[in-house]
């Protein structure tokens, strides 16, 4: 390793400028706390964007990690291995699902969804059956095929041309996607809250609507719950607070509580019309990987935790509420689980980023879903002391926030 000192400057220096990195450099994490190089502490109110479901430095996950690390960590996928079999077994038992494709990204989980989509409509033998329907303000990835799915222009228009026979319709309009979904529509892709999007949850009358409409059609129904998935809802899954059973559901994020891993489900009649070679990937699957993913998702898939979190929820929403009721900025506090939004009113619009800024300097970190959306994915074991702590420090830069607009 080199004895570089490394300084935030090295990242202007050496990086790609596709980030912009907060000013200090956190390299040190416990539970649910972080601490940067100058030995400052921070309540992580934001959990990697809802990947550190088990909060940094799990004893559990930490054993797994280090325990595969002695044994094997990559053998291709000439082979397959014992983790990545113990996973899938999990993922299989306790999901709609009956087989498992493993990558690395939520981005990779969708591509490979929309693939197997567009082959089943090949396979369909109906002409012309490759049309994906997505939504506006959606978020699936940053490939150019997950990108071009993903309804927000900003991220896609740079770098056009884009894949084709993707449209856009509105979210949780019923109506717009009866108008769109027919006998040439291979998938109907779908988040069932958008995160990225703003923290808003689909109605379940629209996703009856969407699986009627799918199986009218002969369309593949895919869930992205690659925010939503783990736990992170309050249900295993969100599709379970549904009564409506997608055909593909994309998982990553939270699924190795930080190490990098995603999976595509699916049931086996979609599943078995991909065939050897038409899909794949180095390091999916790999043992390291899917070792820890076993161990979160067995700590993760308990009664304790699931309800834990929806008990989280109710306090941390109403500690939310009760700093709203005094500085009156929110027009809503959303969400399920510990996904939550808090939507500024339109005197403050814009300014979720400028919020998080002050909360940071006041060692509570928070995200943004949107301009307009402060948004919060922290641990979903985080300690009652720490929403506490982190919501009084949340509530000093809001104090700051109300002064300085005033002013």
């Amino acid at each position: 390793m080199s004895t570089h000192a490394v300084t935030r400057q090295d990242f202007d220096q050496y990086m790609v400028p596709v980030f912009a990195p907060a000013a200090f450099i956190p390299v040190k994490g416990e539970g649910s706390r972080l601490w940067d190089q100058d030995g400052r502490e921070y309540i992580d109110f934001v959990g990697g964007i809802a990947v550190n479901a088990l909060g940094h430095a799990h004893p559990s996950a930490v054993k797994a990690l280090t325990e595969q690390a002695n044994k094997i960590w990559h053998v291709s996928n000439l082979f397959t291995n014992e983790p990545a079999l113990s996973l899938a077994k999990q993922l299989v038992e306790n999901t709609f699902a009956d087989k498992v494709f493993f990558c690395n990204s939520g981005a990779e989980a969708n591509e490979a969804a929309l693939k197997l989509a567009r082959k089943v409509g090949l396979l369909s033998g109906i002409a012309g059956k490759n049309q994906i329907v997505a939504f506006n303000n959606s978020f699936h990835g940053r490939t150019l095929f997950t990108v071009s799915a993903g309804g927000q222009a900003k991220y896609s228009k740079e770098f056009a041309p884009l894949p084709s026979g993707i449209q856009h319709i509105a979210y949780n309009d019923l109506d717009a996607a009866k108008a769109a979904i027919n006998e040439h529509t291979c998938a109907v892709i779908v988040e069932p809250i958008q995160g990225e999007g703003g923290v808003i949850t689909a109605h379940v009358e629209f996703l009856k609507g969407l699986r009627e409409l799918c199986d009218q059609n002969g369309a593949v129904l895919i869930f992205d719950e690659v925010q939503t998935g783990v736990g992170r809802t309050g249900s295993l899954y969100a599709y379970m607070n549904t009564g409506v059973t997608p055909d593909i559901l994309t998982t990553a994020k939270a699924l190795g509580g930080g190490f990098p891993i995603a999976a595509m489900l699916a049931t086996d009649q979609f599943a078995q019309q991909f065939a050897v070679g038409d899909h794949g990937t180095t390091y999916g699957g790999n043992p390291l990987a899917t070792a820890v993913g076993d161990a979160v998702f067995a700590i993760i898939n308990t009664p304790d935790i699931l309800n834990g979190v929806n008990e989280r929820f109710t306090y941390f929403k109403a500690g939310l509420e009760k700093i709203n009721d005094k500085y009156q900025i929110f027009r809503e506090v959303r969400g399920a689980g510990l996904l939550i939004g808090c939507v500024l009113k339109s005197d403050y619009a814009g300014q979720a980023n400028r919020i998080n800024a002050l909360a940071a300097a006041e060692g509570v970190l928070g995200l943004i879903a949107g301009p307009d959306v402060v948004r919060f994915t922290p641990s979903l074991i985080i300690p009652y002391k720490d929403i506490d702590e982190g919501l009084a420090r949340f509530e000093r830069a809001v104090a700051q926030f109300t002064q300085s607009v005033a002013a």
